[in-house]
């Protein structure tokens, strides 16, 4: 049933395709896309296949891969993804692989695998099923042809060995566990989230900790403009400045400022000689006038008052860059910036301290910057100036504090962290082939309200897979004692063990619902 519902998905990935050759379009077979084709996508329709947009902008529905309900902005240059749906613009799009290579089906058959694949207390119960059915069998054929040697009645226990061999069957006690596991696995990979065995979703329902990567994972990644404070003139002028001068910049402090002036609609000043001097500023000659815009250690020439001093250590202690707009002799105004946090961070965070998670940043970046984003977010515990190997040594000891850490990082800078994590994440891997081997758990989407989810799914299944092997003990205590005794017939425990199993798996399938 869960794997049925997981290949439904493939009905959602259209069966023909607009193949555009030398100008003209052809409708094709799907599975006939080669990589480097180019295709049409026309408004209201599916995406055959991955590729990338080659010409056109629209909005895609990609919750059949990521599990993400808002569609998403897509424009020349930017993937798109087999399955999804073009929402309200023609596309051109340049296949990245084929029909049978894509991420939807490398997603079918990951689940397909990972359910194969057995947790501890799964394995276990199988190696028990092993020697007890076979005990069970013989205990049953003793009682059958052991009396008659011995003078004793044959049909009254040879009917007690036929019932024990029914009610004595662990048929539900097999069960209890690959029912939820199946169902917890096949439930996550639909919403995005792709675990790889059943070991990692019972490690999941056993999670103490999370520690995250910053840049990229809790963050954007990306600067942007937090505070314009001007020192001359106003603010408007300070923008207006610094945007003339860092225009031609392709530095991301560069493409920040940039950013923040065309989203509040400010027109460059009229520039010659823009330029960027590596490592130090960016310049333009205004008015005749040259003008920089850099790091408070270029402006060594100018002077700086006492409250001027104030905000930049403010500004600095809150996590942010501080750059200066200015001349060689005077500081217009000051422009800070910091990697933006992920707006459904903060929720994120506090629905694992409700889950009694604690929560551990480990990242490469400074103190200051770290304790201001671990500040926002109600962070447990900060880790930084971290290489790589120090996040494999902090890993190492929060295992020692608290048993099973989670490790949500990029899948290939942090690959050693998550590998020495019990279960590692690895977040917005969509078509990411690197970063899906580098984890346990591969999340699709950059969406972080996945990983108390993810954890939930694995805190149910667990849960209710030991409800079930209590349930299923429980009923072959009653069962065999039964059966040994006389109490029960052969219809009566074939009804009682039918009734058990139907039961287990019932339960078991509840894993699947929110």
């Amino acid at each position: 049933r869960t794997r049925a519902s997981i290949r439904k998905l493939l009905d959602l990935a259209p069966k023909e395709a607009v193949l555009i050759r030398n100008g003209t379009e052809q409708v094709i077979p799907a599975e006939q896309l080669q990589v480097g084709d180019m295709f049409l996508v026309k408004p209201g329709a599916g995406i055959p296949t991955d590729g990338i947009i080659v010409k056109g902008r629209s909005s895609i529905n990609e919750a059949a891969v990521t599990g993400e309900s808002v569609p998403a902005e897509k424009q020349e240059g930017m993937k798109v993804f087999a399955a999804t749906l073009n929402v309200d613009g023609a596309l051109e799009v340049r296949a990245t692989a084929t029909f049978k290579d894509n991420s939807l089906m490398k997603m079918i058959h990951m689940v397909e695998e990972a359910q194969e694949q057995k947790g501890k207390t799964q394995a276990f119960i199988e190696k028990f099923g092993r020697k007890y059915t076979p005990a069970i069998f013989f205990i049953s054929l003793v009682l059958i042809i052991v009396p008659p040697f011995f003078g004793i009645p044959f049909n009254d226990l040879a009917i007690r060995g036929v019932v024990l061999l029914v009610a004595a069957a662990p048929c539900a006690l097999v069960m209890s566990t690959p029912i939820a596991v199946a169902a917890g696995i096949g439930s996550a990979g639909k919403r995005g989230i792709l675990i790889k065995g059943g070991i990692h979703l019972e490690n999941l329902g056993k999670t103490k900790a999370v520690a995250f990567d910053k840049t990229g994972t809790l963050t954007t990644g990306t600067p942007a403009v937090t505070d314009v404070v001007a020192l001359n003139g106003d603010e408007t002028a300070v923008l207006r400045i610094a945007y003339t001068v860092e225009r031609c910049s392709d530095h991301p402090i560069a493409r920040a400022i940039v950013k923040r002036a065309e989203t509040d609609n400010i027109q460059p000043h009229e520039a010659v000689g823009e330029c960027a001097l590596p490592g130090q500023a960016a310049t333009a000659i205004i008015g005749g006038t040259p003008w920089f815009a850099g790091r408070p250690e270029y402006f060594t020439g100018t002077t700086r008052n006492a409250e001027t001093q104030r905000t930049i250590d403010r500004l600095r202690a809150e996590g942010k860059t501080v750059i200066f707009v200015g001349t060689q002799e005077k500081i217009l105004g000051l422009i800070a910036m910091r990697d933006q946090v992920r707006t459904n961070a903060k929720a994120m965070i506090d629905e694992l301290h409700t889950m009694g998670v604690a929560t551990i940043m480990l990242t490469g970046d400074n103190g200051v910057t770290a304790k201001a984003v671990a500040a926002d977010l109600g962070i447990d515990d900060i880790r930084a100036d971290l290489k790589p190997e120090d996040k494999t040594a902090a890993i190492e000891s929060l295992k020692e504090k608290y048993g099973a850490v989670v490790m949500i990082g990029d899948g290939i800078n942090d690959a050693p962290a998550l590998a020495k994590a019990t279960v590692g994440v690895a977040m917005g891997t969509i078509g990411t082939d690197a970063a899906i081997e580098a984890a346990d758990v591969a999340l699709m989407a950059d969406d972080l309200s996945k990983v108390p989810e993810a954890i939930a799914f694995g805190k149910k299944a667990l849960s209710i897979s030991n409800q079930n092997i209590v349930f299923s003990v429980a009923v072959l205590a009653i069962l065999i004692p039964g059966a040994l005794l006389g109490v029960l017939g052969v219809t009566l425990a074939v009804i009682f063990h039918e009734a058990s199993e139907l039961l287990a798996v019932g339960n078991g399938l509840r894993v699947a619902k929110r």
